[in-house]
């Protein structure tokens, strides 16, 4: 959690010179190399040192093994090895800062990455490399948990959704994350080496990269997403006092997600060249991903329904999440529909979906998550008053940031250009006042935890009354979790009746 932290501020500094930069049409805070290596460390540090890692590895290693009755993971040192290598990798990512950047932009599109970029791009490539190692350790742990420490009677349906989420996630990691590797390694061989891969000049194929890389980021969108939807889920049923409805849709809706979604990378291709008929069922594929992340949507807002709703920060930031997620979901079947991408391709409408989803989505839940266990972890207490100030600065900061680059984008402002025409001016002005609401927003949870830590009242096993495993062992769990191995004998959010069923 401390590393994941640091990441995310160091991000955080590259999405602020942008903004800066973007203040003016004209180029006068940063070089245009500057502004490229900004946007560059941004999206890298965002995705593959926060994003990605965020909640597997908080929150995953902490509560998989006490919501499924374990005493730890199936190898806790292989564990320990994958943050070891999840640091090596921001030590590579360091030094590319220090040495003078890359900005080839995160997606590393060839030929720019291997022929023309002049950064430290081989280095950036390495750091990616070697992070990805982390992510297949954290994804193989919680398979082989899952599957062998469950406690006596926690059958599969009996699982927190929570659990099915980081299933669903797992898979995605062992299985996506290798096409990764190689593509990276071919590319800092063709650069190193000048060996044609990607080089048309080579005999190779820059579109072969793109369809490496998207293989690959397509489902790691769903490696984001998908544990924040479990964790959305656990703090619905949490605050709303009501057992999941419809719990196995719920839970096949999240296995549904991680198999379509390694069907829909070549929706981000439409205008790159390839076959008209392959577009026609990327996109249709793509509509179709969209149905099993509806049927989330429905059963977290029938769950919410009548239910004894207690509106504290963690539920705030989940109600938070579902709003985003929701609108940057519809504005992605704009983008999967083939007519209206050809317009929308490339520019800021393009960034406001992928920050709706990513950031109002994925980071919304992650804060979610911490304000959920973070006495549970701690031991402590932190203040409900200024936990709620937070989720609502965060909500609002965020919809002022991004929703101007839909109108942006939609006018045909493109995305990371330094430079735009006057006209659109008051909307990226509009843009970078949201980013210092979004700022503070961010910024007062790391100030009010670290209060609590040492001064926050002490924690009582279960303040919110939830019904989950890990609610039922001491704040902090003790060394190995639970004296005694549990026996389940009950149902999944195992709430008393709602109140319409007791009338």
């Amino acid at each position: 959690m401390v590393s994941i932290t640091g990441f995310f501020f160091l991000g955080a500094l590259g999405a602020a010179a942008v903004r800066l930069e973007l203040l003016t049409p004209k180029l006068d805070l940063l070089s245009a190399d500057g502004y490229n290596r900004a946007f560059t460390l941004h999206g890298v540090v965002m995705v593959w040192f926060f994003l990605i890692p965020s909640i597997p590895t908080v929150f995953g290693n902490f509560l998989i093994p006490l919501m499924i009755g374990a005493r730890d993971l199936a190898f806790p040192r292989l564990n320990l090895l994958s943050w070891y290598i999840y640091v090596l990798g921001g030590l590579f990512t360091a030094y590319v800062l220090v040495a003078g950047g890359v900005e080839t932009g995160w997606t590393l599109y060839t030929p720019l990455s291997t022929k023309y970029a002049p950064g430290h791009t081989v280095m950036a490539a390495a750091a990616i490399f070697v992070v990805g190692f982390s992510s297949i350790l954290t994804g193989l742990n919680f398979i082989v948990t899952i599957h062998t420490l469950r406690a006596p009677g926690m059958t599969w349906f009996r699982l927190p959704i929570f659990v099915w989420s980081h299933y669903a996630t797992s898979v995605i990691l062992v299985l996506a994350t290798p096409v990764l590797a190689m593509a990276l390694i071919l590319l800092a061989l063709e650069r190193a080496l000048g060996i044609g891969v990607f080089d048309p000049d080579l005999g190779g194929d820059p579109l072969l990269w793109q369809h490496l890389f998207w293989f690959y980021s397509h489902p790691a969108v769903y490696i984001m997403i998908l544990p924040s939807m479990g964790v959305v889920t656990e703090l619905v049923t949490t605050f709303s006092r009501k057992r999941v409805f419809g719990y196995e849709f719920v839970a096949f809706a999240s296995i549904a997600i991680a198999i379509i979604g390694f069907l829909v990378w070549g929706h981000h291709m439409f205008v790159a060249g390839q076959s008209m008929y392959a577009s026609m069922v990327f996109s249709f594929l793509s509509f179709l991903v969209a149905a099993p992340s509806a049927v989330k949507v429905y059963n977290w807002t029938a769950t919410l329904y009548k239910g004894q709703l207690d509106l504290r920060a963690p539920l705030l930031y989940a109600m938070g999440f579902i709003g985003l997620f929701v609108f940057g979901g519809l504005t992605g079947l704009i983008l999967a529909s083939l007519a209206l991408d050809v317009h929308a391709h490339g520019t800021a409408f393009v960034v406001a979906h992928f920050h709706y989803i990513m950031v109002g989505g994925a980071v919304s839940a992650y804060l979610g998550a911490l304000h959920c266990w973070w006495p549970k972890m701690t031991g402590r207490l932190y203040s409900e008053f200024w936990g709620r100030i937070s989720a609502l600065l965060i909500f609002f900061g965020f919809n002022i940031t991004f929703f101007p680059q839909y109108i942006l984008g939609w006018l045909g402002m493109p995305r990371r250009y330094h430079s735009y025409p006057p006209e659109f001016l008051s909307w990226e002005v509009l843009s970078s006042a949201g980013a210092v609401m979004l700022g503070v927003g961010y910024l007062l949870p790391l100030v009010y935890l670290l209060w609590s830590l040492f001064y926050g009242p002490r924690a009582p096993a279960n303040p919110w009354g939830a019904t989950g495993l890990e609610w039922r062992v001491p704040s902090p769990p003790p060394k190995h979790n639970f004296d005694e191995i549990p026996v389940v004998t009950w149902k999944a959010y195992d709430y008393p009746p709602a109140r319409e069923e007791q009338g």
